[in-house]
């Protein structure tokens, strides 16, 4: 849940001087051009950019049954 918006406040601001202190980028980061992560803002933004780093038999789907227990669906 929520995927997006965990995973990028866990990276950081793209510009590393500007990210919270305890982020991947203010904590590793330098420069914008030269991140050490990167996360789509958004499904439409991934849906474009996936395809510019895997392969579509490197994309994988599956069900784990822990899920159950962790998510409320």
């Amino acid at each position: 849940p929520r995927a997006i918006e965990v995973v990028r406040k866990t990276m950081g601001a793209t510009d590393p001087a500007k990210a919270e202190p305890g982020t991947i980028r203010a904590d590793f980061g330098l420069t914008i051009g030269r991140n050490l992560v990167h996360g789509s803002d958004g499904p439409e933004t991934a849906a474009f950019e996936i395809p510019l780093f895997f392969r579509e038999d490197e994309i994988l789907s599956y069900t784990r049954d822990l899920d159950r227990w962790i998510l409320d669906e």
